[in-house]
């Protein structure tokens, strides 16, 4: 698995939305200068994990971005997958039957990527944001735990 900017970007948008719930809809520009992410990047990552139904857009002067569900709904690998991130070991590659090595190693990327698969969809946007409360609380910033 390689992890891009679209995939890190993505995720701390994300997080960055489940942080501002219930203060209403959160402007790209907001976003973009909290977690320092170029807004018109920002912007099409937006719009392809709005298409995937993660995010809802509200169009108008208080308008912005704003989750499409529940924080605990939302797993990590729905919002790699939402941006187009792969976790596929060896696309397209067929193991030789002939040579165990091939096979043996094939097999081994292969239950490997069904464990990251498990993983990153276990791990949920909720998850996240407990954890970054956590983290604000241990830095003495003050945090309401209220999901």
């Amino acid at each position: 698995m390689k992890l891009t900017t679209r995939g890190h970007y993505s995720v701390k948008a994300l997080l960055d939305l489940s942080l501002q719930q219930g203060f209403g809809p959160t402007s790209v520009k907001a976003i973009a200068q909290r977690q320092d992410i170029p807004a018109p990047y920002l912007e099409k990552l937006l719009i392809e994990m709005r298409r995937a139904g993660l995010v809802n857009s509200v169009r108008g002067a208080h308008g912005g971005y704003q989750l499409a569900c529940e924080p605990a709904q939302i797993s990590l690998g729905q919002i790699l997958e939402s941006v187009g991130e792969t976790i596929e070991p060896l696309r397209g590659h067929t193991p030789d039957a002939a040579q165990a090595e091939d096979w043996v190693t094939f097999t081994l990327w292969h239950r490997l990527h069904q464990k990251l698969k498990e993983a990153l969809y276990s791990i949920t946007l909720a998850d996240l944001y407990y954890d970054a409360r956590s983290w604000q609380a241990a830095r003495g910033e003050e945090t309401s735990f209220v999901v």
